[in-house]
């Protein structure tokens, strides 16, 4: 198995930046902002044919109040995973008391633990880093991490004992279906994402935008293999004042595209609103599968649900395909009834036909109800065939296709829905008109051709005159 390498410190040391730099990626969320980083992110690492596991842990030992005691029970758990512990001070703050706190917890644990001086450019580093020997654990690795500075030395100290990997390509596994968990803040998907794993994975607190980077979570459940991914609650644009806040909503658009199916998470009390209909949109632009589900169902009032299912009803008309759950993610109600829907998301969004087959639909649909007439001439739709899935794709080609009306396009699409029995993933027809070879091409003849030709139309019209006397 591969080692487990677990960033530890206080906030504001740089352990996201220097995840980033093990792991050769962006994947974590940087700013000069502390606490930044709240749950634990895992990523993959490679150096000199060493494969590990390097987890990105928030801050601790600042404070044991509201959200803090959240985060630090996060990196405790990391801790216990770990194999290997990086200890990270900041060179430039000095030794704080909250890091000799941490030593001290750490000491306990028996685990190979390492102590990392980052942000050693621009100071003097034997006087910055003489005081941090009082903690007892060796001399401090230098890193810059902003820099990239001191990084391979400081991987090849830290991964001195572990054996290189004999067969490496034996670690590219599949990561399974990619299930994004989307909405607004507060809407409960952190929740959601804890009662879907059966553990508290990511920290759930009652506060808007506890969740600030999306969070790739692998696990398995009935012998299939699943990606979860958490990601940070998107408000109204107008809203978004903070930079922090900005990059987590782009984060959450990517993780959003990245995903095989959406699940989008509604509050039931506060209603539908126009952002959670601006959501599902950039789920349809991206033609990702989709599952809705309407959190906090539990403790409202007959009057309440009933007011809420026909908001639903008519807020959600123009996704009819996509299936509608009522859920409490905090009690468990209604929660593994979401898998069966996503199953049959992905296996639809993943539609395989023969182009034979498509054909053969496309005729007999064009035969129950012909297209329109364009300009005087019906369009003639010929053959089909898949362009692409997730969503699945159908090309149509024929003539004069590309200017079908919307209303037949749909048409064409809720046929294809019922007859291969597709739910929760949008379905897009492409049309392709057939090219004229001839187009624009000029008539070549010869002079004898011409004169022939010109004789016949001179005969046509004495024909044509003394027949109108």
């Amino acid at each position: 198995m591969k080692p487990v390498i677990a960033l530890i410190g206080r906030p504001n040391v740089g352990k996201s930046t220097l995840f980033n730099q093990i792991t050769k990626s962006r994947d974590a969320l940087v700013a000069d902002f502390a606490g930044l980083t709240r749950d634990r992110k895992y990523g993959d690492a490679t150096y000199q044919n060493k494969s590990f596991i390097v987890v990105d842990t928030g801050g601790i030992g600042e404070s044991e109040g509201g959200i803090d005691n959240y985060m630090a029970e996060q990196s405790k758990t990391a801790i216990n995973e770990a194999d290997i512990i990086i200890f990270v001070v900041d060179a430039r703050a000095g030794l704080l008391a909250s890091d000799e706190q941490i030593a001290r917890e750490l000491r306990t644990l028996g685990k190979k633990i390492y102590l990392v001086a980052n942000k050693v450019d621009g100071v003097h580093a034997e006087a910055a880093l003489v005081e941090f020997y009082k903690l007892g654990m060796g001399e401090p690795l230098q890193v810059a991490a902003s820099h990239g500075r001191g990084i391979q030395q400081m991987l090849e100290d830290v991964l001195a004992e572990v054996p290189e990997d004999e067969n490496p390509e034996e670690h590219d596994k599949d990561t399974g279906l990619r299930l994004a968990i989307i909405g607004r803040p507060n809407v409960g998907k952190s929740t959601l994402v804890n009662r879907l794993l059966g553990e508290d994975r990511v920290v759930a607190f009652d506060q808007p935008g506890t969740t600030r980077d999306s969070i790739y979570i692998p696990f398995e459940r009935e012998g299939r293999k699943y990606t979860l991914i958490d990601t940070a609650g998107v408000r109204r644009k107008g809203k978004v004042d903070e930079m922090i806040e900005k990059f987590s909503i782009v984060k959450t658009l990517q993780a959003m595209k990245d995903a095989h199916v959406v699940v989008v998470v509604v509050d039931a009390r506060e209603g539908i609103v126009e952002q959670d209909l601006h959501l599902i949109g950039y789920a349809l632009e991206a033609g990702r599968a989709m599952v809705i589900a309407i959190n906090k169902w539990d403790n409202m009032s007959e009057y309440d649900r009933k007011q809420c299912k026909l908001d639903v009803e008519r807020r959600f008309d123009f996704i009819p395909w996509a299936k509608i759950h009522l859920i409490s993610a905090l009690h468990g109600t209604g929660v593994g009834d979401l898998y069966p829907s996503i199953h049959r998301a992905y296996e639809s969004a993943n539609l395989k036909v023969s182009p034979a087959k498509l054909t053969q639909i496309l005729s007999d649909a064009t035969e129950a109800h012909q297209p329109p007439m364009i300009s005087g001439r019906r369009i003639k739709m010929r053959y089909a065939h898949m362009g692409g899935q997730n969503p699945p794709t159908i090309v149509i080609h024929g003539n004069k296709v590309d200017k079908t009306p919307a209303d037949y396009r749909r048409y064409l699409e809720n046929v294809f829905r019922k007859v291969y029995k597709l739910e929760g993933t949008p379905v897009r027809i492409d049309f392709k008109t057939s090219e004229n070879p001839f187009e624009g091409r000029k008539s070549q003849v010869d002079e004898r051709t011409a004169a022939r030709r010109r004789r016949y139309i001179q005969k046509f019209k004495k024909a044509e005159k003394k027949f109108n006397r």
